[in-house]
């Protein structure tokens, strides 16, 4: 995601040149095939019958609610300070996982995906998953460039996607 004014931030490593756009048309497939499916359609709703309306909207909501202090926080870690001396941002959410911000966008997917079970849009949210490991993948290489070894621990001590909710201290 990019902001007006960031984009030549020295202590900032960069993101994949189709990041945003990949993003943006994902949403709109996703939305569509889940809109269809879930409302109009209902190809693959069935699953539905077997989980409650209302365990399914509460799941919903904590996965929003998740979502959206993962990609809140992290976005204003991320680009709320210009850091002098650029560093690996260790603290907040980043103490927790490694993309705050992906995770969030998925766990977004994922409410919504939990509110109707589709499983036409189970594919579709597998598919933009891969995307945003794939981003990760290539933003983490550029990390690693311009961090080094400070990026490789960082690496090795918080995990890309599943939180770690217990410190080691």
């Amino acid at each position: 995601m990019k902001y007006k004014g960031h984009e030549g931030r020295k202590d900032l490593a960069g993101e994949h040149v189709l990041g945003d756009l990949g993003q943006l048309v994902l949403l709109a497939v996703f939305l569509l095939v889940w809109i269809l499916d879930s409302f109009v359609l209902k190809y693959s709703t069935f699953l539905s019958v077997y989980v409650s309306q209302s365990v399914r909207f509460v799941a919903a909501l904590i996965l929003i609610l998740c979502s959206a202090h993962l990609a809140r926080s992290g976005l204003r870690i991320v680009f709320g300070e210009v850091r002098e001396q650029p560093m690996v941002i260790r603290k907040g959410v980043f103490k927790i996982v490694r993309h705050p911000v992906y995770l969030g966008s998925i766990l977004f997917y994922l409410a919504l995906w939990t509110t109707t079970l589709s499983l036409v849009s189970a594919v579709a949210l597998i598919g933009i998953a891969c995307f945003y490991d794939f981003l990760a993948r290539y933003e983490e290489k550029l990390l690693v460039n311009k961090f080094g070894s400070n990026y490789e621990q960082y690496m090795r001590e918080v995990p890309r996607w599943i939180p770690k909710l217990k410190s080691e201290n």
